[in-house]
């Protein structure tokens, strides 16, 4: 236990964003080194360690390493030593989670009965990591039968461990819209083409592709967090912008979102006499759980462990899901709400911390499913 303490404070100090993680992959280094690994660079600043027993069947578990640019306000004596970045999605203690299974299996490598890979994934917080790692081969070239993955998760008790099968989290893409007008002295608005004015009822316009464009059944968000237009107070404002996310659990869905947002947009420049241009970034995919796998990792964790199934899907979206485009795998939470610590904010919150002490129960649930999957025995 005292050991993933260590790993977790000393890796929250270091928070790195998406690409930029040299730092973290220098500690993870050298901290698999000392245990008497040889760790295979991939990516810019990614690991993984392969444990190699022979076998035509391979078992891996993924950790996310990068920060994120939130300045930390807890006050802790650990606290992030980078000014303006957090470990505020607890990256740190996922890292500690797959460090401490490294040492657990250091001394337990003849007792394996298939191979264990295990990845330390750079920029999971941008669109890239997970993507390019199984664009890499690395699961192929490695016979890859298998991912299981652990988020820390402020909104169950810690402790509990919680997952679903099939949909889990949510598919995103990020999109960006930009409306063309026409400047003019704002005493004179009949002169210009109010870009503001165009963006803001676009805003609402969009809204009606959820209650009106797409099925209820279906759920979806359209959600633009950031906006900006004009310079001065009294002037038409000639540009003005706004990003936000696409998010659903059906490609299908999600692309009919974006045509409606298109043929509204162009309606609009019809409307107004104005440009609007749409980029379309693609996102992550849905986080899907296969159903069999899903089952034997539920028989084997609800042994030792409480355990929710949720009853409905997240809207929040990660990048493991690019590992279940490629093979079987399981995404599951590890809850850390602590009424008795002082900062337990949600996710991404400048305030977010856990107890260390809730790390050994994700380390515990790695060597189970090692244990009862039958790849290794002790």
């Amino acid at each position: 236990m005292e050991l993933l303490k260590k790993f977790r404070t000393e890796l929250h100090k270091i928070p790195e964003t998406s690409y930029n993680e040299f730092k973290t992959k220098a500690y993870l280094k050298e901290t698999l080194l000392k245990m008497g690994y040889n760790p295979i660079s991939i990516l810019e600043t990614g690991l993984y360690v392969y444990i190699d027993n022979k076998n035509d069947e391979t078992i891996a578990f993924r950790s996310d390493i990068d920060g994120l640019p939130v300045q930390e306000q807890t006050n802790l004596t650990n606290q992030s030593t980078h000014e303006g970045f957090m470990h505020a999605c607890g990256h740190d203690g996922h890292m500690a989670m797959l460090l401490g299974l490294a040492d657990y299996l250091k001394d337990k490598v003849t007792n394996l009965n298939k191979n264990v890979l295990l990845i330390f994934q750079p920029a999971e917080e941008s669109i890239g990591g997970a993507k390019r790692i199984v664009e890499s081969g690395l699961f192929q070239t490695h016979h890859v039968s298998a991912v299981f993955g652990i988020h820390l998760f402020p909104e169950i008790k810690q402790g509990v461990l919680g997952s679903r099968p099939n949909e889990f989290m949510a598919m995103a893409n990020e999109i960006d819209i930009t409306v063309i007008g026409k400047g003019a002295h704002g005493a004179m608005p009949h002169l210009g083409i109010d870009a503001n004015l165009i963006l803001s009822k676009l805003l609402v316009e969009f809204q009606t592709i959820q209650t009106r464009l797409t099925t209820p059944l279906e759920s979806t968000i359209i959600t633009f967090g950031k906006m900006s237009g004009g310079t001065v107070r009294n002037q038409i404002s000639e540009t003005a912008s706004m990003a936000g996310t696409i998010r659903s659990f059906d490609k299908s869905v999600s692309s009919l979102m974006v045509t409606k947002i298109e043929e509204i947009s162009q309606a609009y420049e019809h409307m107004y006499g104005c440009d609007i241009t749409i980029s379309v970034k693609p996102g992550y995919l849905p986080v899907k759980n296969d159903q069999d796998l899903y089952n034997r990792f539920k028989s084997i964790v609800c042994k030792e462990f409480e355990y929710i199934e949720f009853d409905k899907p997240f809207m929040i979206a990660e990048d493991f899901s690019f590992y279940q485009e490629t093979v079987p795998g399981v995404f599951f939470f590890l809850g850390t709400k602590n009424e008795a610590l002082e900062y337990t904010n949600g996710l991404h919150s400048p305030k977010f911390n856990f107890d260390p002490n809730v790390l050994k129960k994700g380390l515990d649930a790695y060597v189970l499913l090692l244990i009862e999957m039958s790849v290794l025995h002790v």
